[in-house]
């Protein structure tokens, strides 16, 4: 995967993304339109992608929509197995073909396979690929046990050795990722997720047809209060959380429950008692293309997770005009402005969040002021604002190349 200085002086900047999987949330989201927006900076991106599992759901319309033709490595998958040296294989020989000048690998799973195999593309080599890896959040707690901790940490931190730039997606994520001694503080930049919020600004008739519309297709009260957690079923999420704080909050009959998303733990979070005891009042809607107009038909969106890098649901709620309530974890607090956008409770505080879903949906002026300053709020999340931050890191790196 050698290059020289003339080999692209004339044409666009070769660049491989890999992700593990392009499942519904975030970080598929950043790979798709990062390998779509930086074409007209100058660059040339082939992103390659793992496969998705059943219960996660797909980015491919997006991907679809954008143009973006991703390269399927069918072995690179969520799980760890042998099947992880096969795409390891799989992606040496794609880097070897495309040689490109950066190398960006997005979460933990891509993190890993994706630079051994730019190692091993470069090994021999006299000039080799820019290696840069964006931390989306992190797995290093509250995922797996504490030996299978210290194994990916040692994992990390070898790779990290060998990485030119770790991208964080908040000041939070980058703190973690430090007092873990992942990498020093120097390695990191703060880069923020961004993302096309056009469909969430939508004028005022056209929002209340479509807030209409959607609660008469889901059977909910146009009157009805709904408070919404838009999350995969996945255990860091917390979703038997949101029951609880659910529960605390029946005894109000206007109010309704929405749960958007899918995921490993659907069936047993259905069966729980809280679940049950919310009756027809909980509507579980699996996963939804039409966000905007979830955001719209709802009163409060609700987050309840133990971990979070940038909370997209958030985002996207608060570039709606919706009041956001959320557990004070990871890279929330850059998302929410407490108080004013929305409110932050400590995930332990159940009752403190109930109060919050509370205040959000029976409180006027909440929702006047979420209205007033949450889109505002929310564009500092904007796909430009990413797309040049992203384009003037990689310049810098190819400038200062070694």
């Amino acid at each position: 995967m050698s290059t020289s200085d003339t080999e692209h002086s004339g044409g666009p900047i070769r660049v491989v993304r890999v992700i593990a999987r392009l499942n519904v949330g975030g970080p598929a989201v950043q790979a798709i339109t990062l390998a779509k927006e930086l074409d007209a900076h100058g660059y040339r991106t082939t992103l390659v992608r793992g496969r998705e599992e059943a219960d996660e759901g797909s980015m491919d319309h997006l991907a679809d929509e954008l143009g973006v033709r991703p390269v399927l490595v069918p072995w690179l998958r969520r799980n760890p197995g042998w099947h992880d040296l096969r795409a390891i294989v799989a992606l040496t020989r794609i880097l070897r073909t495309e040689r490109p000048q950066i190398v960006h690998t997005h979460a933990a799973k891509a993190g890993t396979v994706g630079r051994l195999a730019a190692l091993l593309a470069c090994r021999g080599e006299r000039r080799r690929a820019v290696l840069v890896h964006t931390y989306h959040g992190h797995s290093l707690s509250g995922y797996f046990s504490a030996r299978a901790n210290a194994v990916y940490l040692r994992a990390e931190r070898f790779l990290a050795r060998y990485t030119r730039v770790l991208i964080a997606v908040s000041d939070e994520v980058r703190d973690e990722l430090v007092g873990l001694g992942v990498a020093p503080r120097e390695k990191f930049v703060v880069v923020p997720l961004g993302f096309d919020l056009s469909r969430f600004t939508v004028a005022g008739d056209e929002r209340e047809r479509r807030r209409r519309a959607l609660r008469a297709e889901l059977g909910i009260p146009q009157d009805a209060r709904v408070v919404t957690l838009v999350a995969r079923l996945v255990p860091i999420k917390r979703v038997d959380r949101f029951l609880r704080v659910a529960n605390l909050l029946r005894d109000d009959p206007d109010v309704r429950f929405l749960i958007v998303g899918d995921g490993e733990l659907r069936d047993e979070l259905s069966g729980l008692a809280e679940a049950r005891a919310l009756g027809e009042r909980l509507l579980w809607t699996g996963f939804r293309r039409d966000i905007p107009a979830v955001c719209f038909a709802s009163d409060v969106v609700v987050l309840t997770s133990d971990n979070e890098g940038t909370p997209v649901s958030l985002i996207e709620a608060q570039a709606a005009g919706t009041p956001v309530v959320s557990t004070r974890v990871g890279g929330v607090a850059s998302v929410v402005r407490d108080g004013t956008t929305g409110f932050v409770v400590d995930p332990g505080d159940e009752q403190g969040l109930a109060d919050a879903v509370s205040r959000a949906i029976d409180d006027p002026a909440v929702a006047r002021e979420a209205a007033a300053a949450a889109p505002e709020s929310a564009q500092a999340f904007s796909l430009d604002s990413l797309v040049d931050r992203i384009d003037e890191l990689y310049r810098r790196l190819l400038a200062t190349k070694a």
